[in-house]
């Protein structure tokens, strides 16, 4: 707990006990207290409304109860400046924030650990994310569920869950068959014969290259295999030279998995028959129609689902369910994860399958991220996968970047809509966020470069810290010590934005700081203070663009 967070503490404390001995309520009945950091500064540094919280149960106006906390206060307790009412009943607290300058000496000795914490207390959180189809390669949509979920992941880890990373590789079932039946075509165009090709085959170019390779590899060999064996030799080339070039992307794109899970390997151990048995023993399931009925409605779903259909074949959702079961069974105690906008409406029928499984569904937790739109030169950028003109995430990052593209994926909320704006993630702007804050790294990076040739260091002693007085330095301290609770509340919302926010945040503070105030000045005492004060900021600026994938530049 930094500074800035046992000052909070201590403050919640005192005014906790200001209400008990105001008699107002039994100390049982004391709610919690909750700090707010006011949007306005002229109503103070903190804000509580813990007077309106009681009326109900005090019966007494909310201004009234206020008053009475108030008088019973002890200021000497804290670091209270102030005491404002305001409003119906808020209590406004004014501090002393001197104390502040202690945050740059807790940064300096955690260094790149600055901001992580064991509020997660070593939870095991199993976060399954990107796990595309391994029949093309990975466009926006996997562009954006990887920037989220690696991010969301080093978050966890920061706040001190025990994260697993996970793929999912759909490895089984039609999408399967589609690429094979999509290959072979193109294997038999490139050696000259004239073919019908999959009506909901795979038009990528990618599916042109790996046939036009499997000549060069194997020339006409394969037409001399029965068609199910050059069927089942293709897919599994296929599959592999795709998912190759998967990992190879995703490394690019600065993710990687802990574990890469195959579906095909559900298929080949007795997973699925396993997980049937177990929901027919519970009695989730009946025969209907010849299918074999999961009877979610049972748990919230709008309708029973089928598991197995009439030809005996298992429906796209039954390895899923043996999956999450697999998942659980391994020890997982939270599992997350990040799907698509079209997977919506699958959630209620997974969680529901979990509870049939005896399960506790809260324990399946899903970030839906939403579409995005792409723009270039004021228009749309269209995109058709199945027609091979998609964007994928390898052009994506050679256009913009590794770095701008993981930030403008990770900036918004996953359920909001994105339109990606290529010109403005490649501009050199105030106006390109994660150019902004960037630069931020790079102009303190620039101020230690001249100071060094000065013969100047920063000073992290108790005198020369004493000299950072001005509102703006105060503020800029308090910003750096919200750094931890900001990364336990992302963690806990499963909101990696809210990071970026405060990364932007705090690089708006320092660029405003860096404009009206000289760093480098003829009183060596205050250059000492003000690049201790640099040194802290630039340490958060990293911490916050790693947890994000986003390097921090030390020239632009």
């Amino acid at each position: 707990m930094n500074p800035l967070e046992q000052m909070k503490e201590a403050l919640k404390q005192e005014i906790r006990q200001a209400v008990i001995r105001t008699g107002l309520v039994p100390e049982e009945s004391v709610p919690e207290v909750v700090l707010e950091v006011p949007r306005e500064k002229a109503h103070g540094d903190f804000a509580t409304n813990i007077a309106m919280q009681l009326t109900r149960i005090a019966r007494k106006n909310p201004r009234e109860i206020a008053a009475q906390i108030v008088a019973e206060l002890n200021r000497s307790a804290g670091n209270i400046l102030e005491v404002q009412i305001a409003g119906p009943g808020f209590i406004n607290f004014f501090m002393d924030r001197s104390f502040l300058v202690n945050v740059l000496k807790e940064i300096r000795q955690s260094g790149t650990a600055y901001g992580r914490s064991n509020a997660g207390q070593g939870e095991k959180v199993n976060v399954e994310f990107c796990s595309a189809n391994p029949t093309g390669h990975l466009h926006l949509g996997h562009a954006r569920g990887s920037a989220v979920g690696d991010a969301l992941c080093n978050i966890l880890e920061a706040a001190g869950y025990a994260v697993t990373r996970e793929y999912y590789i759909n490895d089984a079932g039609n999408q399967m068959n589609m690429l094979a039946l999509s290959l072979e075509a193109r294997y038999l165009e490139a050696l000259g014969q004239e073919v019908a090709f999959p009506e909901d085959g795979y038009r990528g170019q990618e599916i042109v290259d790996i046939a036009r390779e499997l000549v060069q590899e194997e020339g006409e060999r394969l037409l001399g295999l029965e068609r199910e064996e050059r069927l089942a030799y293709v897919k599994e080339v296929g599959k592999q030279k795709l998912l190759a070039k998967i990992k190879a992307d995703l490394e690019k794109y600065r993710v990687k998995f802990d574990v890469w899970f195959s579906e095909l390997s559900l298929y080949q151990s007795d997973a699925i028959e396993q997980t049937i048995a177990e929901l027919k023993e519970k009695g989730y399931t009946y025969e209907q129609d010849g299918a074999l009925w999961l009877r979610s409605t049972a748990f919230g779903d709008d309708k029973d689902r089928v598991l197995i259909k009439q030809d005996g074949s298992f429906t796209y959702l039954t390895p899923d369910i043996a999956y999450h079961r697999d998942k659980l069974h391994r020890g997982h105690d939270r599992l997350i994860n990040i799907w698509g906008a079209d997977h919506h409406g699958y959630i209620p029928r997974m969680k529901a399958a979990l509870s049939a499984l005896g399960y506790d569904a809260d324990k399946l937790e899903v970030v839906v991220t939403q579409m995005v739109k792409l723009y270039q030169g004021g228009e749309l950028v269209k995109m058709s996968k199945r027609t091979g003109k998609a964007v994928t995430m390898e052009e994506l990052m050679g256009e913009v970047g590794v770095d701008a593209a993981r930030y403008f994926f990770v900036m918004r909320s996953p359920d909001a809509h994105l339109d990606f704006d290529m010109d403005l993630a490649v501009s050199q702007s105030n106006e390109n966020p994660v150019y902004y804050v960037q630069y931020a790294s790079a102009r303190i990076a620039s101020v230690f470069r001249q100071a060094e040739e000065k013969g100047i260091q920063p000073s992290w002693g108790e005198a020369h810290l004493a000299r950072l007085t001005l509102e703006q330095e105060l503020d800029l301290l308090q910003k750096l010590g919200e750094f931890a609770e900001e990364v336990v509340a992302s963690a806990e919302q499963l909101a990696p934005h809210r990071i970026v926010r405060y990364l932007y945040d705090l690089a708006t503070q320092f660029h405003s700081y860096y404009n009206a105030h000289r760093v480098i000045t003829d009183d060596a005492a205050l250059s000492q203070a003000r690049l201790a004060l640099f040194a802290g900021v630039r340490q958060v600026l990293q911490n916050g663009l790693a947890l994000i994938g986003v390097s921090a530049p030390e020239r632009m």
